[in-house]
């Protein structure tokens, strides 16, 4: 048996590196799922992309990422994190340079799925790396870190895009990915340790991953294309979902490694905290998918002004995401993890009233408050999810949480406008926009409160369950 890895430290330079490797990289790719959605309505105007077409763009990369982020977390548990992250950083760049490329709607969008691909294999990396890496009295901070650089480059990236668009074009959104992801594979070479599953053995869950793949590829089609395709398309797709599902299940608790182990879902914790995810960041996708058009087409913003309204979101997660790690780590996360949604939900009901002629005040009003719940609730969740976990499966469990993440937003942005009535060029529209969008907040802030209520009742301590 070879000996063990020492554990990294927190205040040693290799520690501090590897840090920073795996934060800045999983930052790539997060900010890469949000940094689109302030160049839609370009994107839509210089390619002539349908309001579909625009859900396409910015889906297609969420629904390959959450496809295949099991396979990710599981190919890393099975033949090593290190190696598994340095082949999907380089994927992502050269994804990112077909994006950067593209001359159509259809070129994008293939790219953009390509792009999911390479983030797939990246992201449930980085969490592994951390807690398989780091002492055990460092992990917090790690995480802690690691959500909050998460959290800055999911919400830097419409002020970020909002930059590229006034001094540059729209492909600079992607091609400035290129030189990132060369930093972060020189920094992984160099610092961060190896790290794999021991008893990881026998074949790999082809078939859970196939499964995966076209049952979100048909919902995620049913969803964005459905109500306006015609009845044989629907019958194809409804029956590739259930077939899929099913197969899924049935793969899943017949191989040996599974992608998705069930017995991880008998934790409450590990239950609860992967469904307040699925409702928490299926709210979040939705909010800065159609506030960001919004504050486009009927407040008159330019696009860098209306990626300044996401700074509040940016500073918060920066200054306060470590120390709400530490703190959860003392208290447990059931009161973070239940009252943070709760804010999120009257972030975006102040939200709600942004509109023709809105100004300043209203929209950093309403994401500030939105910012502090979700500083509250990002590092408690990460933590809570890989602490029930067992650290062999590391892997799985942050590919798991991140599969959820992704197909909540995935869809909430396929789902929500056309539940609210916004299809083909509204949003060009102010009215229609308008209208759609107002509704489209309370179906968020729905969702926020619901991700509470799960936390609250779902994290409960066993002797406060009844009998």
């Amino acid at each position: 048996m070879p000996e063990p890895v020492a554990l990294l430290e927190r205040t040693s330079r290799r520690g501090l590196l590897t840090l920073t490797a795996v934060t800045l990289g999983s930052g790539v790719a997060l900010l890469d799922a949000t940094i689109v959605g302030i160049a839609l309505p370009t994107i839509g105007r210089d390619l002539d992309a349908s309001l579909s077409g625009l859900q396409w763009i910015n889906n297609g990369y969420v629904l390959t990422l959450a496809a295949l982020i099991l396979v990710g977390g599981g190919l890393g548990d099975r033949w090593g994190r290190r190696r598994m992250y340095l082949v999907g950083m380089l994927w992502f760049a050269l994804a990112s340079l077909g994006c950067a490329l593209a001359q159509s709607t259809e070129w994008l969008v293939a790219a953009r799925m390509l792009q999911g691909v390479g983030a797939a294999l990246l992201t449930p990396g980085g969490l592994a790396i951390i807690q398989s890496s780091f002492q055990p009295k460092d992990r917090p901070w790690a995480i802690g870190t690691w959500a909050g650089v998460s959290g800055i480059a999911t919400a830097i990236g419409p002020f970020m895009g909002g930059w590229i668009l006034d001094h540059l074009t729209w492909h600079w959104i992607f091609a400035v990915n290129v030189p990132l992801c060369a930093l972060v594979i020189g920094l992984a070479l160099v610092a961060v340790p190896e790290s794999r599953d021991v008893e990881s053995v026998g074949s790999f869950d082809l078939a859970g991953a196939g499964t995966t793949v076209v049952a979100l590829g048909a919902l995620t089609w049913l969803l964005t294309s459905g109500p306006t395709a015609k009845g044989a398309s629907l019958a194809v797709a409804g029956a590739a979902l259930v077939l899929a599902v099913a197969g899924f299940v049935l793969a899943e608790t017949r191989v040996g490694r599974p992608l998705v182990p069930f017995p991880l879902f008998t934790s409450r914790v590990f239950a609860a905290a992967n469904l307040m995810t699925f409702l928490v960041y299926g709210a979040l996708g939705a909010i800065m998918f159609v506030l960001v058009i919004q504050l486009q087409t009927s407040s008159g913003w330019s696009p860098l002004t209306s990626g300044l309204a996401t700074l509040p979101v940016t500073v918060l997660l920066l200054l306060l995401s470590p120390r709400m790690a530490e703190l959860a780590d003392r208290t447990g996360p059931r009161l973070p993890m239940s009252v943070g949604p709760v804010v999120c939900a009257v972030g975006v009901l102040v939200l709600s009233g942004v509109g023709p002629g809105t100004g300043w005040v209203l929209v950093l009003s309403g994401t500030s408050v939105f910012a502090l719940g979700l500083t509250a609730l990002v590092s408690p969740l990460t933590a809570a999810v890989l602490a029930a976990a067992p650290d062999r499966l590391a892997g799985s469990a942050s590919g798991i949480n991140n599969a959820v993440a992704r197909t909540g937003t995935l869809l909430a942005v396929a789902a929500i406008p056309p539940l609210v009535g916004l299809t083909g060029d509204d949003y060009t529209d102010p009215t229609a926009l308008t209208q759609g969008y107002r509704l489209a907040t309370f179906v968020v802030a729905g969702l926020l409160l619901l991700g509470g209520g799960v936390s609250w009742l779902g994290l409960r301590p066993p002797s406060s369950r009844t009998a």
